[in-house]
């Protein structure tokens, strides 16, 4: 998609490329104000339930008496999993009351701290003695009211897409209770069952990154709505744009999977925790979601070849939208060799997984702050909760 766009031959966005210096600028000026050492973690989901410098999931497990490391690990398994499930945009208008320090936080951090407050709370346990786990049989019958009362929805304060994340979550239940021999071959079933399976591919104690994401798609493929299918197969969060043509059946398509890549970044932790080494960590790509993508428009890398197209609502699976969020993972990958030729860094020690929070989506959130009012990304939309 890249290459047709450097060729000025895409229908919806042209590309220029002197821009992309302003951008690493901003992604490094964005990066040394957050971490001035330059000490960056991964980008994932746990980031977001540190508040003002308290880790709330911390302050909970180092006080937990886990039988032993697994443990820790399948709980903390369950938790990313939910968390990242139901962090596909929480859209403009809500926000969450966090009870600790009374704030209203919209965005992935409010979604973040009521994901995890809904866990530790038992919102996902099939017992009350054990609130610190997610049992396929309490997803598979979560109603969009428990969803709701969890996320402190309201009129005055709405979610977009809680259908869609509920019944996302009622399919996780379903599917992993349906798979006993990967969801739970040391408990009953539940999604931190994974643990196991994925401690057993590593190797020597090693676990390539792509092989958590390769698991992910595999295993929990069959949840994600039914859009395209090959063979078969439900394809999640892949589609069409005419621009790409190949002579066989995956002629137009455009595998992206932001959900289940941001859940394999999120997984990398717990796994370190329990003692696998994961390994290849910038064989997973840059996440096509909003944030990254706005940065690239805001910063003028990516321009609308219709500027009227800026102020229109478009559906996930419009050309237009495959193609800026595939262009936005071909950027990054760009962005980061800059960013790491400024440092003086490699791959291995500033990976992209580091850069993505250090990093872009801050500054992509910067930028929409400075040139909206809303924050809204430059890109208009329409979400159904289950995409990004």
């Amino acid at each position: 998609m890249l290459a047709i766009g450097l060729d000025d031959r895409l229908p919806n966005f042209r590309i220029d490329l002197d821009r992309l210096d302003d951008a690493t600028d901003l992604v490094l000026e964005t990066t040394r104000k957050a971490y001035p050492s330059l000490d960056v973690p991964f980008h994932s989901r746990w980031r977001h339930f540190v508040a003002d410098g308290d880790n709330r999931w911390a302050a909970v497990a180092d006080r937990t008496d886990w039988l032993d490391r697994a443990g820790r690990a399948r709980a903390e398994f369950d938790l990313a999993i939910v968390s990242v499930f139901l962090d596909a945009g929480a859209g403009p208008s809500w926000r969450y009351c966090d009870p600790k320090t009374r704030s209203a936080i919209g965005r992935s951090e409010g979604l973040g701290l009521a994901s995890l407050a809904m866990f530790t709370g038992g919102a996902f346990s099939a017992s009350p003695l054990e609130p610190l786990r997610v049992d396929a049989d309490a997803l598979a019958n979560l109603s969009v009211a428990d969803l709701e009362r969890g996320m402190q929805v309201s009129e005055a304060n709405p979610l977009i897409g809680t259908d869609g994340r509920a019944d996302l979550l009622r399919r996780l239940g379903r599917l992993v209770a349906s798979k006993p021999d990967i969801f739970a071959s040391h408990d009953t079933p539940r999604p931190g069952g994974l643990f196991d399976r994925l401690a057993m591919l590593a190797e020597g104690g090693k676990l390539p990154a792509p092989t958590i994401l390769t698991e992910l798609l595999q295993q929990l493929g069959p949840i994600w709505p039914s859009r395209l299918t090959l063979g078969g197969v439900a394809l999640g969060d892949c589609w069409r744009h005419p621009a790409l043509k190949t002579a066989d059946a995956t002629s137009g398509l455009v595998p992206l999977h932001k959900l289940s890549q941001w859940l394999a970044y999120s997984l990398i932790e717990p796994l370190q925790t329990s003692g696998v080494d994961v390994t290849d960590i910038d064989g997973l790509t840059g996440l096509a979601e909003y944030r990254n993508g706005g940065l690239f428009v805001d910063s003028g890398v990516l321009v609308f070849r219709d500027a009227e197209a800026a102020q229109q609502e478009h559906e996930v699976s419009s050309a237009l939208v495959v193609e800026w969020r595939a262009l936005t993972v071909a950027l990054l990958d760009r962005l980061a060799d800059g960013v790491r030729r400024r440092l003086g860094r490699d791959a291995a020690s500033m990976p992209l997984a580091k850069i993505l929070e250090g990093g872009t989506w801050a500054a992509g959130r910067r930028l929409a702050r400075e040139r909206r009012a809303d924050a809204s990304p430059p890109v208009k939309v329409v979400s159904d909760g289950t995409v990004f």
